[in-house]
């Protein structure tokens, strides 16, 4: 039996409808997910990234946040993710030699800063804190899985105080963990990136100048799991774009300067 005209009439108007919208904005029909790994000291910036790439694109992004060591370990047991943003420059080009990332993909998203922060007002004046030495403990990420804990123990290492400083250590798994050590007490002060307390206002902080260390170079790949993947790879290019590198200078990174180079 044939279908009632006005049936008919009112499919075919439906139908016109979704056309119409899905080519007024194509985005709709070709939004995707896609998960990203994401270190720590990044935490901030990435979700506020994330929802202006969303809000541009449609794609939306599944993150997970971790120390850098651990994310190497987990991508190369086949860890479903399509973009890795690390905290230093040699890992994801190791994911490239390694055969777990995209060749050529690799470039520098930031340029971090490093800073001893105590929730004390007063404790942290500059270096002279390592060398006084008036508290009991002192965080830092752990150095073998955490750039940020890294440029830790080269600073104390070339202000000549990490012999003695070494058994006040407390280690976090990560910077988030060692954040997490100073904000409860468990550590008087501690290492941390500047993302995680350029917006806090109480407690006393000092800027580790970049001599003391070599330079916390975050670079991204494309993981071979997102070498097919577009939104994957509209995250990476977006990441260039002026809107993510203002919002990456606002939570106190470097940002690149033409061919990649630190700021």
């Amino acid at each position: 039996m044939s279908p009632h005209p006005r049936s008919l009439a009112a499919t075919l108007a439906g139908a016109a409808a979704l056309i119409g919208a899905l080519t007024a904005n194509p985005l709709s029909a070709a939004a995707s997910e896609t998960t990203v790994a994401i270190a720590t000291n990044f935490t901030e910036p990435a979700r506020e990234i994330a929802r202006a790439f969303t809000a541009g694109s449609g794609h939306t992004l599944v993150m997970s946040f971790g120390s850098t060591g651990q994310f190497y370990t987990q991508i190369t047991q086949d860890a479903p993710f399509t973009v890795f943003l690390a905290a230093d420059h040699q890992t994801p080009q190791k994911l490239v030699d390694e055969g777990y990332g995209v060749a050529g993909s690799t470039f520098a998203y930031a340029f971090g800063t490093l800073v001893l922060w105590s929730k004390t007002a007063g404790l942290v004046t500059g270096a002279d804190t390592l060398k006084t030495a008036a508290f009991e403990k002192i965080a830092i990420a752990n150095p073998k899985v955490a750039p940020y804990g890294a440029a830790a123990m080269e600073v104390m290492t070339a202000l000549g105080v990490y012999r003695e400083l070494a058994p006040r250590i407390v280690q976090g798994t990560n910077i988030a963990q060692t954040f997490q050590f100073i904000e409860t007490g468990n550590a008087e002060l501690g290492f941390v990136a500047l993302s995680q307390v350029i917006n806090r206002q109480e407690g006393a902080r000092w800027t580790v100048p970049g001599t003391l260390h070599k330079p916390i170079q975050q670079d991204a790949v494309l993981l071979k799991m997102g070498a097919d993947d577009s939104a994957a790879m509209a995250f990476l290019e977006f990441l260039k774009e002026r809107e993510a590198r203002g919002i990456i200078e606002k939570y106190g990174y470097g940002v690149p300067a033409s061919g990649g180079a630190a700021p």
